[in-house]
Order: structure tokens, then sequence, then C-alpha cells
């Protein structure tokens, strides 16, 4: 090993050295046999077996299905199925086209890093998602960020952006709800003043995919606002249970995106299984209005559990799946995540700097197929682990 190589691997462990000695330091788990308060199946389809036989029934129908895509859409990659599976996918979100990208975060990047370009204004919600921070970042647009969910903030913004700019747009980026807190974007609100500026907005959906709609199109659907949001995003492997995502909206914006966005461009495309998958699932929430049903029976039990808790509890104002209870400091919160695992309850701790200081939490996701009885369970080892605690 070279000295120029040892001195890199000797500053990268003091970098990691120094995060864990800080209580930052991220690892692997498996968490096996764990009662699931963690993940974002909502609906239970990344385990469901009907979606999985229906999966392999339509893949054994295809003979034409290979082992891997074998490049980007440009070149080998493209697909009969992969035409047929956008087109599925606009019909269902309601809008002219869909492109479909690796994953949501990738969909992100490409369409905030290309769209807003140089001499336009791109405003963002305060707690937007990293991949869409990523994107902005790449982007070559003025960038400014309101305050979360603050209506003041971003008509201020707005009428800023209109005395900077002259030829150029002005985008608005928010998340529909929001991953870490689980609330929920005033959408028409916001719309409301994207187009009393003149404000093209963008919206990720990646948590109310399969959630919200009459079919779990998303909550732009549920409010009827599909034809005044530019483009949407789309995720496939939270609550729909497989793997990738779309940007959908009109016909031009898929064109432009083919020819700018470069995780699209320059990104082997998915196979075909993968795409047979999204097709299968979408199908698939279709017919399980009973799910979403179950769901929200399982939510509304958990919130009337979670308000007795204790009169000191403070959770996140969520009317979402994703629900959170504030932990101020990192060893606190991650004391809180170690009782329940040791209950054999998989429940994480969401630590700062990916939360605000003083923000920290334990994030907890309800699903269709937790019981009344795991939520009991949970809500005991909560008051056991929080009782005593100075932050609360």
């Amino acid at each position: 090993m070279s000295t120029l190589t040892q001195s890199v691997i000797h500053t990268l462990s003091e970098r990691l050295a120094t995060y864990e000695q800080a209580g930052l330091l991220r690892q692997l788990r498996v968490m096996d046999g764990f009662v699931d308060f963690c993940s974002n199946d909502y609906l239970g389809f990344a385990q469901s077996a009907a979606l999985k036989t229906a999966i392999q029934q339509a893949s054994d129908k295809d003979l034409s299905v290979r082992n891997g895509a074998t490049g980007s859409r440009l070149l080998a990659g493209q697909t009969t199925e992969a035409d047929e599976v956008e087109r599925a996918l606009a019909t269902f979100y309601q809008t002219e086209a869909a492109l479909i990208f690796n994953s949501g975060y990738a969909a992100n990047l490409g369409l905030l890093a290309c769209l807003p370009k140089a001499g336009d204004i791109l405003l963002t919600d305060a707690l937007v998602h990293a991949s869409m921070i990523d994107g902005a970042r790449l982007s070559y647009a003025t960038r400014y960020r309101f305050q979360h969910n603050d209506l003041a903030d971003l008509e201020a913004k707005l009428q800023d952006a209109n005395r900077l700019q002259s030829l150029g747009e002005v985008f608005v980026a928010v998340e529909s709800v929001y991953s870490m807190d689980g609330d929920l974007a005033p959408l028409r609100e916001i719309a409301d003043l994207c187009d009393q500026y003149g404000a093209a907005l963008l919206v990720d959906e990646a948590h109310a995919t399969g959630i919200y709609g009459p079919n779990g199109e998303g909550l732009v659907v549920a409010l009827g606002l599909q034809e005044r949001v530019l483009a949407r995003v789309h995720t496939f492997g939270k609550a729909l249970g497989v793997h990738g995502a779309a940007v959908v909206g009109p016909r031009v914006l898929r064109d432009y995106l083919i020819n700018f966005a470069r995780p699209f461009i320059y990104t082997t495309a998915l196979p075909t299984h993968s795409l047979i998958a999204i097709r299968c699932a979408h199908e698939y929430v279709k017919a399980q209005s009973s799910a979403r049903k179950q769901l929200n029976e399982r939510l509304a039990y958990f919130r009337k559990q979670a308000n007795e808790l204790s009169p000191q509890a403070t959770w996140t104002a969520s009317e979402s799946p994703i629900q959170c209870l504030i932990i101020k400091g990192n060893d606190q919160a991650r004391y809180v995540a170690s009782v329940a695992q040791q209950a054999g309850l998989d429940a994480r701790a969401i630590l700062s700097p990916t939360v605000a200081a003083g923000q920290e939490r334990l994030r907890l996701c309800i699903h269709a197929f937790n019981t009344n009885e795991e939520i009991d369970r949970l809500m005991a080892v909560l008051q056991e682990a929080t009782t005593g605690l100075s932050s609360l």
C-alpha cells in the first residue's frame, strides 16, 4: 500500500472516529423478526404474497424478459415494456406523460438539476428531502428557501422573485407529505400562490403515493390539483412495495427530461422484471381499497393511544402514517429507541444533524398490517422509556 493511500485511509479513520465519538456513526442493521414500526411499507405490499405471485406470473408470461437492461434508455435499455408501463402510469396519475427513473432520489435529482436554469429562481420548502436539496444545488438557478409550510413566507419570497427575475421562470418545490415530520403541505394554498405569481409548482409525492387519492394516486389528485402542478415525483419503493420512480406531467416535460436529466441519460435502465413489478403494483393498489381502509383504522387507533401516552409527550402535527415523538437530545432519543428494540419493536431514532438540534425524535411508521395489540405494546414501552426523561 502506497504512502499516499495509507494517509487517506488514516484520514478517513479519523473522520469516522470523530463521528462515532459524537454519537453520529451510522451502521447497517438487520432487524428480522421485529415488529415493524420503521419501514415505509405502509400497505404491506412489500411482503404481499399476492403481489409477489402476480409479478412472477406476469414475468413468466413475458418471454422477452431479460436479466438486465444492458444500457440506458437512450441506448440498449429501451423496451416496449417501458413505453407501455409509462403510458399506464400517465393514465393512473391522471396526466399526459410519465418518465421512469431508477429511484425517487434519481428522479428528484434529475428534475431539479435540469429544469430550473440560469436566470431562473427556485424556491424550496426548508424541509424538502435531501434528494431535492441535492438537485437544487446542481441547478444553475438562484435558490431561496422559505420556512416550512409557511404561506406568508412563501408569498414574500414569490414577491421578491417577481422583482428579481425578468426573463427567467420561477419554480416552487415542495413535498406533499414530509418524510421527517409526516405533516402535509397546504397544496391548495401553495397552488393558489403559484398561480397568482406565475410560478411553476413541483411536488414530491413519495410518501403520498398509494395512500391518498381514490386509488392511491397521491395528494395532488386527491385535491384535484393535477392540472395546476407542472411535475410530480412518484416513488414505488414505499407504499407500493416495489422499486423505481417516475416523474409525471405534460408530454413536453417528459421530452425535456429525456434530453437533459443526467440521472436518466447516463444510468442503466431498470430491467424488465422491475417494470413488470411497477405495473403489477399499480394494478394491485387499485384493487386494495381495503388495505388503505385498514391503514386509516390503525392510524386512528394509534393516534388515540398516543394522545393518552403522557401530557408531556410532544408529537409532530401529522395526519399521515408517519408519526414522530419528539425526544430532545441524541442520547435520549437513541435510548428510547434501544428500549423499544429490546422489546422486539423496530423503532428508530432520528438524530441531529439529520433533523435540527432539539428536534430529535422517534420516527414511527404505522402500517395496515400492524395490530392494535402491537400498538398497545409500543405505547407501553414508550411510556416506560420516556418516564423521567428531562426532555419530556
